[in-house]
């Protein structure tokens, strides 16, 4: 027994860790960056003195927090460059960042605009550019990417999709899975008209203007 309890400790402080980000993930991008560390604690079910001891200041916890939001950016990005359909992989792409940021709810925007110099990843980033711009140039060869198509038109739809705004998370993704269809139509060399999807909520949902609009 006494050789198990300090591999028993270790995985406990692992859990706790990855409670404390994930409640702080969730808490940032619904109330953003001015939570108190105490409220975070308690909704990772643990207690001050564990949280300091993992992160003990809000900006190693943010920091933290964006640097696994970026992990799991980039490796949507690897995931469609591995898909042996670099179409697919194009679509997969689009989908999975479309609702990545959907549930981001701003936390990056904000962590870039308090932390502007709490990390620096500028080379993980244009890594993850030139692997998407690959993407594209593969998917151009089966023909059934728009030719014209460049990294801007990507990140102009991203930027789109971020400003998104909704009644509830629900609601939210359930637009942003709305507006990445529509978003793979645009980009195709030539389709017919997809079905339209079924909204996820009937909530009321706002244009980046505030103007409410609903499905169907």
């Amino acid at each position: 027994m006494p050789d198990r309890l300090p591999h028993i400790l270790r995985s406990d402080a692992r859990d706790n860790r990855e409670r404390i980000l994930d409640a702080a993930r969730a808490v940032f991008a619904a109330e953003g960056l001015n939570v108190p560390m105490r409220e975070i604690a308690r909704r990772a079910g643990v207690g001050p003195a564990t949280l300091y001891r993992h992160f003990p200041t809000k900006e190693m916890l943010a920091t933290e927090a964006f640097a696994d939001q970026m992990r799991a950016c980039y490796a949507i990005v690897d995931e469609g460059l591995a898909d042996p359909d670099p179409w697919h992989g194009f679509c997969l792409l689009i989908e999975k960042l479309f609702e990545l940021h959907a549930r981001d709810r701003g936390f990056t925007t904000a962590f870039m605009s308090t932390f502007p110099n709490a990390m620096d990843f500028a080379t993980d980033r244009e890594q993850a550019l030139r692997s998407i711009a690959e993407l594209a140039r593969r998917a151009k060869d089966t023909g059934r990417l728009r030719p014209d198509v460049v990294l801007d038109d990507l990140i102009l739809v991203l930027m789109a999709n971020s400003g998104i705004q909704a009644t509830s998370p629900t609601a939210r993704v359930a637009a942003s899975q709305r507006f990445a269809a529509l978003a793979i139509q645009a980009f195709q060399a030539s389709s017919p008209t997809p079905d339209r999807q079924e909204m996820a909520s009937s909530e009321p949902l706002t244009g980046v203007n505030g103007t409410p609009f609903r499905s169907g």
